[in-house]
């Protein structure tokens, strides 16, 4: 799992925002969250730098994949700022400021459809473990 803090030099801003990003979609897919996107929407909007964007298929793993990220960031000494949304709407965020992590149910997610909003975004790499 990726940590915030470095061992060696410091991390420029982008590394830290993509050590981040990466840190909740690690804990996101521990929870079987599907299809995690990460967009860099630094410059484009003055609420974020990132979005990390999941899905899940049901109220009981949306609780567990929001309650693992909330808990694994606080950790990992990134405090959330703010949440929003409920499980039983099939959709909560997480702001922890430079970047706000969603997780939807898949109607909800097509709702709001997020990823066609940011499909302009650069997306950030993920290196997520294919068979979990």
């Amino acid at each position: 799992m990726a940590t915030l803090t470095p061992k060696t030099s410091p991390l420029s801003e982008t590394e830290r925002l993509e050590t981040k990003v990466q840190l909740m979609a690690e804990l996101a897919q521990e929870k079987k969250a599907g299809d995690i996107k990460a967009f860099n929407v630094t410059g484009l909007t003055l609420t974020t730098d990132a979005l990390v964007i999941c899905t899940a298929t049901s109220e009981p793993q949306i609780k567990a994949i929001f309650n693992a990220v909330r808990e694994g960031m606080k950790e990992s000494g990134a405090n959330p700022i703010y949440s929003e949304g409920s499980f039983q709407d099939g959709w909560l965020l997480i702001d922890f400021s430079d970047v706000i992590f969603h997780v939807f149910r898949e109607k909800s997610r097509d709702f709001f459809d997020l990823d066609g909003l940011w499909a302009d975004a650069p997306t950030i790499a993920l290196t997520l473990d294919s068979t979990s």
